[in-house]
């Protein structure tokens, strides 16, 4: 179990937070922390899905476009990435080291 939460998700890129910030805007920008952790600070233009809802949620997340991804650390950005694969998505990308390691600006 622990070694499939490490294991890579086929598509899945793992951008730099510099990376991350010249790409993701446009696009779709999905939060997967809590609603809690969500309100006391996101990344501008981030919607909030938590992991814990992301199945009941998929009509919210387009098929056709590239969706960016991000938590407190990058492990359940990792998860929803793994959860949207299998599901069909295959233009993924996350934050690697989540919000800790975002230095740009944040609501």
């Amino acid at each position: 179990m622990l070694y499939q939460s490490f294991t890579s998700v086929k598509g899945l890129r793992n951008l730099t937070p510099q990376q991350f910030k010249s790409e993701y805007k446009g696009n779709k920008l999905i939060d997967v922390r809590e609603s809690h952790e969500f309100k006391e600070g996101h990344i501008a233009g981030a919607i909030n899905i938590p992991l814990s809802q992301l199945s009941k949620r998929l009509g919210e997340i387009p098929l056709d476009r590239q969706v960016y991804l991000y938590c407190r650390s990058g492990m359940r950005s990792k998860q929803a990435a793994k959860l949207l694969s299998r599901r069909g998505y295959s233009r993924l990308a996350h934050l690697r080291g989540g919000i800790m390691s975002w230095n740009g600006p944040t609501q």
